[in-house]
């Protein structure tokens, strides 16, 4: 029996830093993100999902600046159209990835509705960067003339920063366990999932967009994976990160993690997400998830690199 594995691509996977945001760009890179997952097909079934920070903020700025021409779509529906636009490369590429390799499976790309509390505190203070970095003279005047919440990103620049509500539940579970079971790799929860809530029985799409690695240790949970994988821009997670006394870590319990988080070694921006997406998937099913960079992700799964999250 196959490994059952949830694998959350980061945004260096679809753009490089300081590289320009076109389509040619993202499947050139997603065509290299697909070799590195194609390897796991041996021993693992797989279910990919991704970020949609960038894009989807380049998306809202398009409509801003055409605003007076086309109205401007809410974010959910934002969300749900860059699910879908890179759900499309993801799949292209493995598929073109499995081609080469003279192999065969089914792919599904899913567009994924995730339900969040409509009275979620997130509403009330914005985290979620999205979009491109601006200097802090630019964040200023965007502050200014739009009305954006804009921060400072983990030392990167400045972002625009939405609404990041818990997500709580996902509405096409049932079909993703269904297409898992007869064989398909599947890209779900794409960008977070879209956020819906709940009124009177229906759905309804709110205004936000909901963190990829949160998203993916709910889905982890619920398809019942024995590893989340979450893939970024650093091969392990550091303590002082980016300073001189930094330290790497091969392997952190929940305990550690959960001090080293409250410590503030983790930023809101880049890595606090992705340990707390670990700790919710390992404290909930007593298995690991691993963060390691895709460049090194075989050597990760054998366990050479990479940091493990695990129970303690």
């Amino acid at each position: 029996m196959k490994k059952l594995a949830v694998v959350a691509i980061g945004g260096n996977a679809v753009n490089r830093p300081g590289e320009k945001p076109t389509a040619q760009n993202m499947i050139k890179n997603l065509s290299e993100t697909a070799s590195y997952i194609v390897n796991m097909l041996d021993e693992y079934d797989i279910a990919i999902t991704h970020g949609n920070g960038p894009q989807v903020g380049n998306l809202l700025i398009q409509q801003e600046i055409a605003k007076n021409k086309v109205p401007p779509f809410p974010i959910d529906v934002n969300d749900a159209q860059t699910q879908g636009s890179l759900g499309y490369m993801i799949a292209q590429t493995l598929n073109n990835c499995l081609k080469e390799k003279g192999r065969k499976r089914e792919i599904s790309a899913l567009i994924t509705q995730i339900i969040v509390d409509k009275n979620d505190p997130a509403f009330e203070n914005p985290t979620k960067p999205v979009g491109p970095f601006y200097t802090k003279e630019e964040a200023e005047e965007l502050e200014r003339e739009k009305g954006w919440k804009i921060v400072e990103d983990a030392g990167r620049g400045w972002r625009r920063v939405v609404p990041s509500p818990k997500p709580l539940d996902i509405i096409e579970k049932d079909v993703i366990k269904l297409l898992m079971k007869n064989d398909v790799i599947v890209i779900a929860a794409g960008g977070g999932g879209i956020p819906v809530v709940l009124e009177d029985g229906r759905l309804k799409g709110v205004e936000a967009v909901i963190d990829k690695d949160r998203a993916s240790a709910l889905l982890a949970k619920e398809i019942g994976a024995d590893v989340l994988i979450i893939l970024t821009g650093v091969e392990k997670v550091y303590l002082n990160y980016g300073k001189e006394d930094q330290k790497a870590l091969d392997r952190l319990t929940v305990s550690d993690a959960k001090k080293y988080l409250k410590e503030g070694h983790f930023p809101k921006g880049s890595m606090g997400p992705k340990i707390e997406a670990a700790i919710d998937f390992v404290e909930a099913t007593g298995k690991e998830c691993l963060i390691t960079d895709m460049s090194v992700l075989d050597k990760a799964l054998r366990g050479e690199t990479g940091t493990r999250i695990i129970k303690g």
